[in-house]
């Protein structure tokens, strides 16, 4: 083993803090939702409105197939919502704090 050179406390303080095994496949999967312009585009519309299939792709020029793919994704990392209206479903965001992280994303950018 290599030697290290902080003191025992903040060894213990480091193996304590840094995540592992559930919480880290969480972390993993929830940082996941963030990783494609299409999500992050749509996270950004859900902010403002709940949004069904045809508005987000219209909003967002994006094809329909494309919008519920990654709708379908964003429910199952249980990051939307959704509400059916007759035969329409509305989508979203499950809670406010996926817009916080997206904006704090800005805020670190410099934006």
């Amino acid at each position: 083993m290599k030697e290290v050179l902080l003191d025992r406390r903040l060894q213990s303080m480091v193996t304590e803090y840094v995540p592992k095994g559930e919480i880290l496949d969480d972390l993993v999967c929830f940082f996941s939702i963030f990783s494609d312009y299409t999500r992050l585009r749509m996270i950004s519309a859900l902010a403002i409105s709940e949004m069904c299939v045809s508005d987000i792709s219209a909003l967002l020029c994006l094809n329909q197939t494309t919008v519920s793919h990654q709708l379908r994704l964003l429910k199952n990392l249980n990051a939307v919502t959704t509400r059916r209206q007759g035969k329409v479903v509305f989508y979203s965001l499950r809670n406010e704090v996926l817009n916080d992280v997206l904006l704090k994303g800005v805020e670190f950018l410099g934006y």
